[in-house]
């Protein structure tokens, strides 16, 4: 089986322009721990194992709690997570969910209640990276955790 692109090497000036907006995307306001639940769970709806298997060893290095972890999947019904973060994991899914009705009024003033304006964009902005990220892995097929020593998550051991 021959090997799949790297995007890395065949477009490094695209590549780096997505960095470039993954970086300014996790230097907002929203906080970290927001942050890390979009990543998990955008890449948990989009079978991305690669980014997956990064953003949850990235969470536990920034002290993600494991059971909130574990409670990604089921975040409507846990207790763990707060209406903030509920409201942001919401607007999460139905961006990565795309239906005909896109998101919902009553989605959009649920997540109003908890984000300014700013913040809206700035958790938008966040999901859509991770969804580019998310198809770009998929399409390179990246087996997870094998760049764990170059970005240092290494340091989470979780093997």
């Amino acid at each position: 089986m021959s090997s799949r692109v790297n995007h890395f090497k065949a477009t490094p000036a695209l590549t780096k322009a997505l960095v470039d907006v993954s970086t300014a995307s996790h230097q907002t306001s929203i906080e970290a721990a927001i942050k890390h639940l979009i990543d998990i769970r955008v890449s948990q709806l989009n079978g991305c194992a690669f980014c997956l298997d990064m953003h949850v060893k990235q969470a536990r290095l920034d002290g993600e709690r494991e059971l909130r972890i574990h409670h990604v999947p089921v975040w409507r019904e846990s207790p763990l997570f707060s209406a903030r973060e509920k409201a942001a994991l919401a607007l999460a899914e139905a961006m990565t969910r795309i239906d005909e009705h896109g998101v919902s009024d009553a989605l959009y003033r649920e997540v109003q209640a908890h984000f300014s304006e700013v913040e809206i964009a700035e958790v938008s902005f966040a999901v859509a990276t991770i969804n580019a990220w998310n198809r770009l892995q998929i399409v390179s097929r990246m087996a997870p955790g094998s760049l764990d020593a170059a970005y240092g998550l290494d340091r989470a051991d979780l093997k």
